[in-house]
């Protein structure tokens, strides 16, 4: 039953193949020709080239036909973007921003006292750190919904990175100027890639890395928090999964049930509130209210029942006051110097990753626009001046700017309106805290971090793409059993392979033509419905051609010639045909391929064609071939279509030509057969 089945495909193949040659040789399709580009100088391709790199966006458009005057009145509100919204601010826009800004506030003061303790620095700077930033980005920033202040990855990297070479617990002013200096050197990074338009820098950390990297990281910031959680005071230093489990284990003397009763209670009342909000979005202000309800309430419980004196460990007293001036604390010199500009900037890039994603992702749901460059230029400045003022590495936090964005904030200002409630807190407030216990920062560091935890999104990218989510599986195993350094520069590394191979190995695909039509499709893709054309290799080439590419294309191109000629004795194809019409840009290697491959092909007796050389591509053929074979009209077209019909009637010619040059031969030989039957007939009569 198979065979006659296989023998109709066949037959089926060969009728298709041949109504498509009858096709292309019956067409009368006009040919249009292939025209070099413009001339342009080396300065003006220079000159676009550098604009399309840095300046994307064009931002000095809107100068153009301006007055003097608005002209710097543009470049005032370029600079400082509060200029632009606060013309026309209103009351009614302030009493949206008020509620917004007490609101993230009460988030605020509570995660920054805990991350502070994430990043092993005094709680106090995590208040510092929620007070000047927000004050600078809402002067600085583009953002509306964007909320300033430490967050979860940067405090535990931070900490991480540091704790290395220096004890918090024996050198804590050390530890506290390193903190300082790498934050320095964040922002002098951050700032120098906003100013330098280098952006696209931070691009090669992928969604697929970010999501397996803060789920990592969410997992050991969580495993860390049952040093808080169990009450044990000898805990592992290290950041990975078994080492804070043994310790865990290894310490369960030190057990406290006092402190496991209150942890508990109070991260099943952080998670409940968070789970409501996440179910009724128009209830934010139950997750957002309730770390600092916990707080309240916790510390009320110890003060009351004298639990400290009990087993549960609180802050202790924290310094009243603004922040203190911290630029002599900086140290640009010393052992620990390499130390602090590592740190800063790991840090610099992953905070200025977070703050950039969360930010553009309230614009894209506000429909507004958020701008890169001066996003960088922002929080870069915003860390550098932070650094002077006792603060340690800031961005905008995804949790402050979801409650943010909720309670309906309007401008930056909810910014500015957080900061006035930070410096109420520094200023009067800071002996309520004394009597807080470090249990239920550990509660709150827990439930802000799991929401960076993010299972769909991994289910998304393994369905969508395989090698990605082997990326994310790498980032998030790296850094739970490595560590968070490692774990990051494991998944960049094979983010960057992953690039290397699709530099180094271009998709090539041979195409077919749909019976009828002058289309060509990929016969892979669309097997049912495509069919090759006699006598043609059609090839596309779907990348760039440059020198890390050129020997394979070389290698793969003629691999397919040998193969359609395999086992015939003749060579079956006569036109190699490359569609390049993807093969956006080309360099000096690249051009030679075209020349040894036609070298390699002529000598096979068949002929290099291209089709739709874009106008980079075509001007350096221009100089590398002018005059030669490659450059003449029939061996360039604009599509596949028109150089298949043309080079198929080429091909009807010759072969008629060579069908009448052999029967003139043949007719040739008859008449000098006949000639000696004439004359022996003669000489016999």
């Amino acid at each position: 039953m198979e065979t006659p089945t296989n023998e109709n495909n066949n037959n089926n193949g060969a009728n298709s193949t041949s109504h498509n040659m009858h096709h292309f040789m019956e067409m009368g399709m006009d040919v249009h020709k292939v025209v070099p580009p413009p001339y342009r100088s080396t300065f003006q391709k220079l000159k676009t080239k550098l604009k399309e790199t840095f300046f994307p966006d064009d931002p000095l458009h809107q100068f153009k036909g301006q007055t003097s005057k608005k002209k710097w009145i543009l470049g005032a509100q370029y600079v400082f973007p509060i200029l632009e919204w606060g013309p026309t601010y209103s009351f009614k826009l302030f009493k949206s921003d008020i509620v917004s800004g007490l609101t993230i506030a009460s988030l605020a003061i509570p995660q920054g006292i805990s991350y502070a303790k994430l990043a092993n620095l005094p709680p106090i700077v995590g208040l510092y750190s929620s007070f000047v930033p927000p004050l600078l980005y809402a002067v600085l920033g583009s953002s509306r919904d964007l909320a300033v202040g430490p967050v979860s990855i940067a405090s535990l990297i931070m900490g991480s990175m540091l704790m290395q070479e220096v004890s918090p617990s024996n050198e804590p002013v050390l530890f506290l100027q390193l903190a300082f200096t790498s934050t320095f050197f964040a922002g002098i990074l951050q700032a120098s890639l906003g100013f330098l338009r280098l952006g696209f820098i931070i691009d090669f950390l992928s969604k697929a890395t970010l999501i397996g990297f803060m789920a990592g990281a969410a997992v050991i910031v969580s495993l860390q928090q049952l040093k808080s959680l169990l009450g044990i005071t000898n805990f592992t230093k290290k950041m990975a999964l078994i080492p804070v489990l043994t310790s865990v284990f290894k310490e369960r003397k030190e057990w406290s049930w006092q402190t496991i009763l209150m942890g508990c209670c109070f991260l099943v009342l952080l998670l409940l509130s968070r789970h409501i909000s996440m179910k009724k979005p128009k209830l934010f202000w139950v997750s957002a209210g309730a770390p600092l309800v916990s707080v309240i309430l916790s510390t009320l419980i110890v003060f009351a029942v004298k639990a400290n004196n009990h087993g549960i460990s609180v802050i202790g007293e924290l310094q009243k006051g603004l922040n203190p001036p911290s630029y002599n604390m900086l140290q640009f010199k010393g052992t620990h110097l390499g130390l602090a500009i590592k740190t800063g900037i790991t840090t610099g890039i992953i905070s200025l990753t977070e703050g950039i994603a969360v930010g553009r992702t309230f614009a894209a749901i506000k429909d507004y626009r958020v701008d890169g460059n001066k996003e960088m230029i922002a929080i870069g400045i915003m860390n550098i001046v932070g650094s002077t003022t006792s603060c340690y590495i800031t961005t905008g936090s995804f949790s402050r700017s979801a409650v943010n964005h909720n309670a309906g904030a309007k401008t930056a200002l909810s910014n500015i309106v957080m900061s006035v409630a930070v410096m109420v807190t520094l200023l009067f407030l800071m002996p309520l805290f004394q009597y807080t216990p470090n249990v239920i920062l550990g509660a709150i560091i827990v439930t802000a971090v799991i929401g960076l935890i993010d299972v769909p999104a991994a289910y998304h990218i393994w369905k969508v793409d395989k090698y990605d989510f082997l990326v994310l599986v790498c980032a998030f195993f790296g850094v739970i059993f490595i560590s968070v350094q490692e774990g990051l520069a494991i998944a960049v590394g094979i983010s960057v392979f992953k690039i290397m191979l699709q530099v180094t190995r271009p998709r090539t695909v041979i195409l077919g033509n749909i019976p009828g039509t002058d289309i060509f499709r990929d016969l892979q893709h669309y097997k049912e419905s495509t069919a090759t054309v006699p006598g043609f290799l059609i090839i596309s080439i779907e990348a760039a051609i440059n020198f890390a590419n050129t020997t394979y294309l070389n290698e793969r191109i003629l691999r397919w010639v040998e193969e359609e000629d395999e086992g015939k004795k003749l060579s079956s194809v006569r036109y190699v045909i490359i569609d390049m019409t993807a093969v956006s840009t080309i360099d000096t290697t690249g051009i030679t391929l075209f020349g040894d491959l036609r070298k390699s092909l002529l000598k096979r007796g068949v002929e290099l064609v291209l089709v739709n050389p874009l106008s980079e591509v075509m001007e350096k053929l221009q100089k590398a071939y002018a005059g030669e074979e490659m450059m003449k009209p029939d061996a360039l077209y604009l599509t596949v279509g028109e150089a298949v019909a043309s080079l198929s009637i080429s091909m009807k010619n010759q072969a008629s030509n060579i069908y009448n040059e052999g029967w003139q031969k043949q007719q040739q030989q008859q008449q000098q057969q006949e000639k000696p039957n004439v004359n022996e007939s003669s000489q016999s009569e």
